[in-house]
């Protein structure tokens, strides 16, 4: 049975026609990626990531990559480091293809690969600073397409729906945290396109630099506060019992606020979104860990989070009692 990826021929017909008389490598599989299908190739020098859709799979949810393009688009030229979409198909399977950014992706507080510490604050500084860019742009201004603006009380009804897809045993205190969030959510700050998953291990680095933030899969249009406080998420490696380890060199939460905030205003309620994060974790967590168990996704490293989610779930209402 042939392994060649389905999307072949066509990505190689489209980079062909980018670099005419330049030899089309084959597509070679990136590991870790979760949405859709991810493949590296190159064409004359020039090195590309493919998402593709799975064959035989609808383009909905995590493999709606066409989505992902939307948001790159948008961002292109804006003062925002993404990767720029060089071609792309929606002829099932879809299939987008966008310039490979040089660096490393690497989550200080998660992964087991070590980053120099003198470089940790550097680089959490700059992801932040280009998250305030990103959230200071006009949302009118973008080419989105037709894209609902989501209030918090949306984005806690999303996750809300998660986690309650997830077997009780592995979400305790989850209705209580769902209670207090719903109890008084705050109003909406000035929409902004949000990343959804903005952290260290959604960006790419070479050294201090910031090259791209990459990995769109769930970014909207909502609350920039949504962003920020899943970002300081990973400031705290006591987040992630049993997963997370003290990264040397990682700043605190209240030095990254005020990295983010450097010339602007305070950012207000912010309690209210970090508790939201932790829900958030707590149900994507206890979802992977459910999608394991029933043999969706066999993971074995899954078995690990139970802990984490406990924890993401009862300081989300220590913030908020």
């Amino acid at each position: 049975m042939s392994t060649r990826p389905a999307v072949t021929d066509r990505v190689q017909a489209a980079l062909a026609d980018l670099h005419p008389g330049a030899e089309v490598s084959e597509l070679a599989v990136l590991e870790g990626g979760r949405s859709g299908l991810t493949y590296a190739v190159d064409a004359g020098g020039h090195g590309y990531v493919v998402k593709a859709v799975p064959e035989g799979r609808r383009a909905v949810g995590r493999n709606d990559v066409l989505r992902q393009a939307v948001a790159l688009r948008a961002l292109h030229g804006r003062g925002v480091p993404v990767p720029t979409v060089a071609a792309e198909s929606a002829d099932p399977p879809a299939w987008f293809a966008m310039t490979r950014a040089a660096g490393e992706s690497v989550e200080p507080v998660l992964d087991t690969q070590t980053v120099d510490p003198e470089l940790v604050p550097v680089r959490m500084s700059a992801l932040a600073r280009a998250m305030r860019v990103m959230h200071g742009i006009d949302v009118t201004a973008l080419d989105l397409g037709d894209q609902e603006v989501l209030a918090p009380a949306d984005e806690l009804a999303r996750w809300t729906r998660t986690l309650r897809a997830v077997p009780e045993e592995l979400r305790p205190q989850g209705e209580e945290l769902v209670a207090l969030l719903a109890a008084a959510p705050p109003a909406a700050a000035r929409s902004a396109l949000t990343h959804g998953d903005c952290r260290l291990g959604n960006s790419l680095f070479d050294g201090p630099s910031l090259t791209a933030i990459i990995d769109w899969e769930i970014w909207a249009v909502g609350d920039p506060r949504i962003d920020l406080a899943w970002f300081l998420l990973f400031c705290e490696p006591d987040n992630f019992p049993g997963v997370g380890h003290a990264a040397a060199g990682v700043p605190s939460e209240a030095q990254m606020i005020d990295v983010y905030s450097e010339n602007g205003p305070p950012v207000e309620d912010l309690d209210w979104f970090r508790a939201l994060a932790r829900l958030k974790m707590a149900a994507i967590m206890g979802h992977n860990v459910k999608r394991h168990r029933e043999g969706t996704h066999v993971d074995p490293v899954q078995e690990t989070l139970p802990p984490t989610v406990a924890a993401m779930l009862r300081n989300g209402v220590r913030l908020l009692s």
